[in-house]
């Protein structure tokens, strides 16, 4: 009887105290409730976008490793615009660095949105990287402590999206925490089955009209086979935006960008009709390809920017290979087919093949309440996860389209076959605002 009347009373204290810790909220104005939620957090007021009321920047003292509070911490950029407690939230998971902006779902919903930026990327990223933390369970556990508080905000629907790697961050998220997010809505996001995926050269190799495939060869050529001429018309180039050569000399940039071409041909809609003709002059040939590729992703300012991007892709999530076939006879610098030459130096970048492949499984065989944007023509769809029938979830995938497909892309029939099913999801109570 003791014993039990000790444990009572231990409980009581255990649930006393717990209750103390959580910071009353009613009666403060939202500015109030945010500095109550996140008392270490830096808050300030940013421009109010679309239908939003209120919109914050703030930084949190992010930890390092959320299992090892003593690692210690990074500014960790966050952007909340309010609407009203009673909307939807939105959760944007941002693959690399945040832009305040208003995002297609969260107009759809009227909703609060609150955007955040991957850690290390943008203003996120510590100035020397360690890079033993900047793993997606570490990310995951951002969103969810994240996620856990503002939750006693916004008590209504949660839905989270992002595009690309940010919409891999949200098939990610709901494999590892299924419960904290109602519906996901991942655009055009692949998961990746190794270090060179071959699924998207795959794609390359069907996608499209042969002519144009053809044509987008033999401008791949062209570039090669006017090496010098080209070179010089990238150096000057690059004299007059000041871009710097030194991570990747701009001869070995030129064969990248050769390689890449017909990646980012597919990957961005481009137009058949506007490559230039084998017989164009350097000035062209190179003119399109900085505008289908961009050069400056091969200058310094490129290399690092992306630096954590391709760590990522090297150590879980995996990536493509270039095709060499093309051009296998004119290259002169380029030797491997990896893209592991624009991962960071002197880091371990051993391959884990089986942290895709949980998310994966995860998705195909128990994703409900899952809605997949794509393109048919984006490179990055030849890696979409196929949700089996019975799962509760839809993929949309836009005929000819690419990377940049969204909601307001699609037919009038397929946006209402979207939006049917988004309020099935949500429930009546919820108000769907069609996009334009």
């Amino acid at each position: 009887m003791l014993k039990r009347s000790i444990l009572l009373l231990f409980t009581s204290v255990v649930f006393i105290s717990c209750q103390s810790t959580k910071v009353a909220l009613e009666g403060l104005s939202f500015e109030e409730q945010l500095t109550a939620l996140f008392p270490d957090a830096e808050i300030s007021k940013i421009k109010v976008n679309d239908h939003f009321s209120q919109a914050y920047q703030l930084v949190l003292k992010e930890p390092l490793d959320h299992k090892n509070p003593q690692a210690g911490t990074f500014d960790h950029y966050i952007y909340l615009s309010h609407s009203n407690y009673n909307q939807p939230t939105v959760l944007v998971t941002e693959g690399y660095n945040a832009r305040h902006r208003t995002y297609e779902l969260s107009k759809l919903l009227k909703a609060n949105q609150v955007q955040v930026e991957y850690r290390f990327y943008g203003k996120s990223r510590p100035e020397s990287i360690p890079w033993k933390y900047l793993t997606n369970d570490q990310a995951i556990a951002d969103y969810h402590a994240l996620v856990s508080k503002l939750k006693r905000l916004y008590k209504n629907k949660w839905v989270s999206t992002g595009i690309s790697k940010g919409g891999e961050t949200v098939l990610i998220y709901k494999s590892k925490h299924p419960k904290d997010i109602d519906v996901a809505v991942p655009y055009v996001a692949p998961l990746i089955n190794t270090q060179e995926d071959p699924r998207t050269t795959n794609l390359i190799n069907i996608v499209g009209s042969k002519t144009c495939r053809d044509k987008i060869v033999q401008f791949q050529r062209a570039l090669l086979e006017n090496r010098e001429a080209v070179l010089s018309e990238m150096k000057t180039y690059a004299a007059n935006r000041n871009m710097k050569f030194t991570k990747v000399a701009i001869e070995e940039a030129l064969e990248y960008a050769a390689l890449e071409f017909s990646f980012s041909f597919w990957q961005w809609g481009s137009k058949c009709g506007e490559i230039p003709s084998k017989n164009a002059s350097p000035k062209a040939l190179f003119n399109y390809m900085n505008k289908v590729v961009g050069m400056g992703f091969y200058s310094d300012s490129g290399y690092n920017n992306f630096l954590p991007s391709f760590y990522q892709h090297m150590k879980e999530l995996g990536y493509y290979g270039f095709d060499f076939t093309p051009v296998k006879d004119l290259l002169q610098v380029v030797k491997s087919t990896s893209n592991s030459r624009f991962a960071p130096k002197n880091v371990d970048l051993s391959y884990n093949p089986d942290y895709i492949k949980k998310v994966r499984n995860y998705v195909e065989n128990k994703g409900d309440k899952i809605l997949y944007i794509y393109g048919e023509y984006d490179p990055w769809g030849a890696c979409a996860p196929t949700p089996k029938p019975n799962i509760d979830a839809l993929k949309m995938v836009l005929k000819a389209g690419h990377h940049g497909t969204r909601v307001q892309h699609f037919s009038a029939n397929d946006q209402q076959k979207i939006y049917s099913k988004l309020q099935e999801w949500l429930g009546n109570d919820i108000k769907l605002y069609p996009v334009n």
